[in-house]
C-alpha cells in the first residue's frame, strides 16, 4: 500500500459510481493528482469539495500508478467570491487553466506557492487582476514557455519596448519593428511592471499571454484553453467598459 499527505486546493470534481466523486487537486509536493473520495456526494462533504477549496488530502493506492483514493480534510474555503461574479470568473478560470494544462503527478512548487497566494487575494485585494496577468506569465514559464521581455529582440535595447513577437515570445521596441509592426503582439507596460490598475490593459496582456497558452494548450492536447479563461476576459473587458472615460 503505497500513501503520502499533502495539502492543495480543489480543481475539478466529477461524479464517480452512486456515492463517490473524483476529486482533482493541485498539491505541492505532488502537482495535479486526482483520487476517489467516498461519499463525496454527501451534504456533509459537497460544500468542502469545490473548485478553490483549500484541504488536505491523504492519498492511498495499492500500487503508484493507480488512481488511489482521497480522505479529504477540510481547511479553508473561498465561497466569499461567490458575491462577486469577476471574482468567481477568476478563480474558475485559474482552477480550470490548472486542470487543462498541467501535467499529472509532477510537482510544481514555485508555481503552487504563487497560484495560493492569488487564490488567496482573489476577491479580497481589489489588485488581483492584475496578478492574476503575472500568475499567466508564470505559468507559461512552468510550461517551458517563458516570455523574454527585458530587451527588444532586433536592437537590444531596453527602451520604448511595446510588442511582442508571437513566435519568440520575446519583446520588440517600436522602432525595431518596423514594417512588422502590424504581425506582432501587444506589449502593455503592466506586463513590463509599470502599471497601475487598468483594466484594459490588462485584457492587451492576457490577450498576447493567452497567445501562448493556446499554442501549448494545442500541443497538449489539441484542445482549446477552458472556456472559463474567455468568461473570465469577458467580465474583466466588462469592468474596463465600465472604467472607461465617457469621453
Amino acid at each position: 500500500m503505497i500513501e503520502w499527505r499533502d495539502e492543495g486546493v480543489v480543481l475539478a470534481v466529477r461524479r464517480h459510481g452512486e456515492t463517490s466523486v473524483i476529486v482533482e487537486v493541485f498539491t505541492h509536493g505532488h502537482g495535479r493528482h486526482a483520487g476517489v473520495v467516498r461519499g463525496g456526494i454527501s451534504r456533509r462533504m459537497t460544500p468542502h469539495l469545490q473548485p478553490g477549496g483549500q484541504v488536505a488530502v491523504t492519498w492511498k493506492a495499492r500500487l503508484e500508478d493507480h488512481l488511489g483514493a482521497f480522505a479529504v480534510e477540510p481547511l479553508r474555503s473561498r465561497a466569499h467570491v461567490m458575491a462577486d461574479p469577476m471574482a468567481l470568473a477568476g478563480l474558475t478560470a485559474m482552477t480550470a487553466m490548472l486542470s487543462s494544462l498541467l501535467p499529472e503527478r509532477e510537482a510544481h512548487g514555485y508555481l503552487y506557492a504563487e497560484s495560493l497566494a492569488l487564490f488567496d487575494r482573489i476577491g479580497t485585494d481589489p489588485r488581483w487582476p492584475l496578478a492574476y496577468l503575472h500568475w499567466e506569465v508564470s505559468l507559461l514559464e512552468e510550461l517551458g514557455f517563458g516570455l523574454d521581455l527585458s530587451a527588444c529582440a532586433v536592437t537590444g535595447s531596453p527602451d520604448d519596448l511595446i510588442y511582442v513577437s508571437p513566435k519568440t515570445g520575446r519583446a520588440v521596441s517600436r522602432q525595431g519593428a518596423g514594417e512588422w509592426a502590424g504581425r506582432l503582439l501587444p506589449l502593455p507596460q503592466c506586463l513590463l511592471g509599470q502599471s497601475s490598475l487598468d483594466y484594459a490593459e490588462i485584457g492587451e496582456g492576457l490577450a498576447t499571454t493567452g497567445h501562448f497558452l493556446t499554442k501549448i494548450a494545442a500541443e497538449l492536447s489539441d484542445r482549446p484553453l477552458p472556456a472559463a479563461r474567455e468568461r473570465f476576459l469577458d467580465r474583466l473587458a466588462k469592468r474596463a467598459a465600465q472604467e472607461a472615460p465617457p469621453f
